[in-house]
């Protein structure tokens, strides 16, 4: 990237940054004669006191920031609409920083309860939970988008499933189910008289999200849209309820500007505002192509600009020297396994560099590379960005996707917050109370769907390792993540391997690969001390290979020097 597209998109950020906190909710309608286009301030007023108010999206994608912040102020001002269920699938939330999120709504007596998958993201919320003002319910992403979609086709507000969750924290008999504030709270699951995990959701009456379009009619339109996300199940749920139906749009155009739409006669509300955004930085009426099926912009030209905006702003980590080095031993054993055509899910963190190395590399060409918010193809987007792809084939719905997921996910290379004797994974909580709360997005899912799973982590948590020559020094090994037993069970070993999946965990230290016996010591770093570094600093029951040691990782791993890789 050349010095003058970095100018412009330090600029493109400052303006982002000096804007983001003003929202017109006053906005007017355009002159189309049609009463269903108003401002977003009388759209709130159509949501009733108490309503269970639905939303679609992911991240910073497809929010309807401006009716966030105008229910916000009618509340304020008005006291109405006040005790609101908020249902999502996935993390809406600014992290208690970024205006325009679902926490704006999170103010005593407004939303009263949360029902998401992933909590981690809404700190306004999390803290009305601890403050014993919020009821927090935290389900399963692929379990909430089907049960969403149920809703408005069969008009049933559940779904049965076999084995997700199982052995999980959601599980009614290993865990305490969806209640997280207050703990003894409704359950939104319960097991089943043959075993099975019935979950379930109330019956949604208002849906409140954001897409690219609408024509004078009131026809919504998803065509330069980063996701779809629950844009059709929504309407179709609500209007079984005889609810009210409210999207924001960021452009206007003419009737059949795309085949694929959300009828007006499902739309109850619709408010434009120049200043909605397609996703995190980005206006929609200003999109990039990238983040369509309608690109002309390169991958590689796509990339740097989305490293550059999630460096200006410190969303991702920082990554160091000996990252490289775990992303490059985490794809030699994904490459040493999978097999071309493999269908791949990666996720946030360390594992978005084993998709940086596929790609740099031309074998994600040969894979079949899926976003769980409904893209097929292309990379998954990283940082604040997460949840979009770049240069996907295809843009489909949540549920569509958790569809085909559950007929077939090979892959799933994801992250880890403690991994225990047993090959369990926490990725739900990081400490006690509400605010330590994370939830698990469309993980549990994603273990249950996949053949094969790696996980890719830090063995210490704020631990200071260094490569120094083709060698590995640990100097502070931090707070180990590696233990004898985790504080909550996001995913179960036993039952993975009940169900015959294969799982790896990569670290900077080593390699473990999860068997009957329980986890194996595969791969060692040079450099480091199986005993002092491992063994001693681990009360995770480690065991070494039958009739063998384990394998010295090999300098061109560690030094980048001639490192390539082929699948099997």
């Amino acid at each position: 990237m050349n010095l003058f597209s970095k100018i412009a998109l330090y600029a493109h950020v400052l303006r982002w940054r000096l804007m983001w906190n003003r929202f017109n909710t006053h906005f007017p309608p355009p002159d189309f004669d049609n009463p269903k286009f108003m401002t977003a301030w009388d759209a709130a007023g159509l949501i009733a006191d108490g309503a269970i108010v639905g939303t679609s999206g992911i991240g910073s994608n497809q929010r309807p920031s401006v009716l966030y912040r105008a229910i916000r102020e009618r509340f304020l001002k008005t006291g109405h609409p006040r005790d609101l269920t908020v249902v999502g699938i996935g993390g809406q939330g600014g992290r208690g920083i970024v205006p325009g999120t679902v926490e704006e709504l999170g103010i005593p007596g407004l939303n009263t309860c949360l029902i998401t998958s992933h909590t981690e993201m809404f700190k306004a919320q999390l803290r009305l939970a601890q403050e014993n003002q919020l009821e927090l319910q935290c389900s399963i992403l692929g379990a909430i988008t089907h049960i969403l979609r149920a809703q408005g086709d069969e008009g049933i507000n559940y779904i049965i499933r076999d084995h997700t969750g199982a052995g999980t924290f959601v599980d009614p008999r290993t865990g305490g189910g969806t209640a997280i504030c207050p703990p003894d709270g409704r359950q939104f699951v319960e097991v089943t008289e043959d075993g099975k995990l019935k979950y379930s959701l109330p019956f949604i009456d208002t849906a409140v999200f954001n897409a690219d379009a609408a024509d004078r009619h009131g026809n919504i339109y998803f065509k330069n849209s980063s996701v779809i996300c629950e844009g059709f199940s929504l309407p179709k749920a609500v209007k079984r309820q005889g609810g009210k139906v409210i999207v924001n749009v960021g452009t206007l155009v003419d009737e059949g500007y795309d085949t694929n739409f959300v009828p007006a006669e499902m739309i109850d509300a619709v408010v434009y505002w120049p200043g909605t955004e397609q996703t995190g930085t980005v206006k929609q009426k200003k999109y990039w192509d990238f983040f369509t099926v309608n690109s002309r912009t390169s991958t590689e030209d796509a990339l740097a600009r989305v490293r550059q905006i999630n460096a200006i702003l410190k969303i991702t980590a920082k990554r160091y020297p000996v990252d490289d080095v775990l992303a490059r031993l985490a794809t030699r054993i994904f490459a040493a396994h999978a097999h071309a055509g493999d269908h791949v899910d990666i996720g946030f963190g360390l594992p978005e560099e084993v998709a940086r190395l596929l790609y740099e590399s031309g074998i994600m060409k040969k894979l079949q590379m899926i976003n769980e918010s409904g893209a097929f193809g292309g990379i998954s987007a990283p940082g604040i960005f997460f949840g979009a792809s770049i240069n996907p084939d295809e843009i489909t719905t949540t549920a569509e996707t958790f569809d085909r997921l559950y007929k077939r996910l090979d892959w799933a290379i994801l992250g880890a917050l403690q991994v225990d004797s047993r090959g369990n994974v926490n990725v739900s909580q990081r400490g006690k109370g509400a605010m330590n709360h994370v939830g698990p997005g469309g993980f549990i899912d994603l273990v249950t769907c996949a053949k094969n799973i790696l996980f890719c982590c830090a063995f210490g948590e704020h631990s200071d390792v260094t490569v120094q020559g083709a060698k590995l020094r640990v100097g502070n090994p931090g707070k180990v993540k590696f233990i004898d037993k985790v504080d909550e069970i996001t995913f179960n070993g036993e039952e993975a391997l009940r169900q015959g999946k294969k799982v790896y965990y990569v670290t900077h230290l080593a390699a473990f690969h999860l068997t009957a016996r329980g986890m194996e010591l595969t791969h060692i770093m040079p450099g480091i001390d199986i005993q002092k570094d491992i063994i001693e600093r681990s009360s995770m029951r480690i065991l070494l290979p039958e009739n063998k040691e384990p394998e010295i990782v090999s300098e061109e791993v560690v030094t980048g020097k001639d490192f390539s890789f082929s699948l099997s």
